[in-house]
């Protein structure tokens, strides 16, 4: 069955993955561009993009661009970058989209996160230890919404080809995963109504996606 979907970080690396991959299964993809250029952009990839900044959009102006979605993708982040852009996309950012998908009647969101050990090799500078409180911080605001919802936090990730295997589960140890398989898996959780209220991490492995995620719906890792 399709659906409308609507991407808040459409023209992001993952979210224009996870857009075309919507689009080729016969579902409308609605999403978030900050201007013109990047609106004809995605129009002419199948995009039904509207003007605005997560940033600066206000919880009213959100939920009018919502009428007739389905689902409410959240796959902007500002990546671990200054703490004020931080703060405007992965908590500010968010929190206006839950507000606005609660006032649009949107019952479904869905967030791509990050698994907590990711970069945990590495010596963080303040600005990405802030990141990942913030990000934490998100979580827990979706999963104390009266939404749908499901958190996906990937491993770090990749641009490299996508493999269609996977690791999914509740907990699973952290390495690396390619965008196009994290949007491939996003698009199954999407078209996997029995994934609800669920925190689900991905990382690179040797499950066949489809598996993956009817495995996860299921109620057990493969």
């Amino acid at each position: 069955m399709s659906m409308q979907v609507f991407v808040v970080g459409v023209t992001g690396r993952t979210g224009r993955l996870l857009a075309r991959d919507l689009l080729s299964r016969g579902d409308v993809v609605r999403g978030l561009v900050r201007d013109e250029q990047s609106r004809r952009e995605m129009a002419g990839e199948g995009v039904a993009a509207v003007l605005g900044s997560i940033a600066e959009v206000d919880t009213d102006a959100l939920a009018r661009m919502l009428d007739a979605t389905d689902v409410l993708v959240y796959a902007a982040g500002s990546n671990g970058g200054v703490r004020e852009v931080t703060k405007a996309v992965d908590a500010d950012g968010l929190r206006t989209a839950l507000a606005a998908a609660g006032a649009a009647g949107v019952d479904r969101f869905l967030l791509l996160s990050v698994l907590p050990e990711a970069w945990r090799e590495r010596e963080l500078e303040a600005d990405e230890e802030y990141y990942f409180h913030v990000k934490k911080a998100a979580d827990v605001a979706v999963a104390r919404s009266a939404l749908e919802w499901v958190i996906l936090r990937p491993s770090l990730l990749h641009d490299g080809p996508a493999t269609g295997t996977v690791t999914l589960g509740p907990a699973v140890m952290h390495g690396e995963v390619s965008r196009s398989d994290v949007a491939a898996t996003m698009a199954e959780i999407l078209h996997e109504p029995r994934i609800t209220r669920r925190i689900l991490e991905l990382d690179g492995g040797a499950t066949p996606l489809r598996e993956a995620v009817l495995a996860a719906a299921e109620g057990f890792s493969p």
